[in-house]
């Protein structure tokens, strides 16, 4: 299988040399897709030199690179580079994407709701107990012994009469948490990535190419599927907590499903 033959620029494509590679090694392309975990048609596509049909640019160079080493053959990929560069990736279409000034808005909203009910509650409370609070309401009786008269002869003594005393009501109300809670799914762009995105009906919602450094979150419910191309260079987190894309990644490409209670699973071609 280990040919490490190079071809005379011009003489013949990458395609049409993997493919003569292959077949000199006894292989057939469903053994090489199992070798390689790539779908049968992505290695049709690479051999018959259709990039279009194999993936974003990104996805191209890589499977060429794989599929040149299982065979042992060397292929020119800076000149592979601007054949596939000159396809023009797919423009990234937001069908259900929440602005981020949209998501500050609801949960300003949401503090504020919470803010009014506690003044309606807390208010009234306050202004009810605010006059048995005051100092100036406080009877203080003195601690100094009273003389009292003694009484002479028939005459009963006058009887004492209790100090009357303002009794004092406390009322503290509790405030509600108005902690705002983190998306259920946050994805972090490292490097460019080649991005597929679906909902739970199989409905696409996002595709395209993304630069480094761009961000992406969804909401509970409102994704069902994922494909992140150039995984290494891809943070997921779920829930905040960071998910490990290996068990997921085939060749730097992540394909995961996420279920209704939050579990991720890889994707069965």
């Amino acid at each position: 299988m280990q040919s490490n033959e190079i071809a005379p620029d011009g003489v013949d494509s990458c395609g049409t040399r993997l493919k003569q590679a292959r077949e000199r090694a006894g292989l057939s392309q469903e053994e090489v897709s199992a070798r390689l975990k790539m779908p049968v048609r992505v290695v049709r596509a690479l051999e018959s030199d259709d990039w279009s049909q194999a993936g974003a640019p990104v996805f191209v160079r890589g499977q060429l690179r794989s599929y040149s080493r299982l065979l042992g053959v060397e292929l020119d990929l800076d000149s592979v580079q601007q054949e596939v560069g000159s396809i023009a990736p797919s423009e990234l279409v937001s069908h259900s994407h929440t602005p981020r000034y949209q998501r500050m808005f609801e949960h300003a909203t949401r503090r504020a709701v919470y803010i009014a009910i506690t003044a309606v509650i807390a208010v009234p409370v306050w202004l009810a107990t605010r006059p048995h609070l005051s100092n100036d309401d406080l009877n203080v009786q003195s601690l100094d012994v009273q003389t009292v008269p003694v009484a002479t002869g028939n005459t009963p003594p006058p009887a004492r009469k209790a100090p009357e005393r303002t009794p004092l009501i406390a009322s503290m109300g509790t405030m509600r948490s108005t902690a705002v809670e983190a998306p259920e799914l946050a994805i972090t762009f490292n490097g460019e990535s080649w991005v597929q995105v679906f909902d739970a009906d199989g409905d696409k919602l996002e595709q395209g190419l993304l630069a480094k450094g761009e961000r992406r979150s969804y909401d509970e419910g409102e994704v069902g599927r994922l494909v992140l191309g150039n995984a290494s260079a891809v943070e997921v987190r779920r829930d905040g907590e960071l998910v490990d894309l290996a068990p997921f990644s085939r060749a730097n490409v992540a394909r995961f499903t996420l279920s209704s209670d939050g579990s991720l699973a890889p994707v069965v071609d």
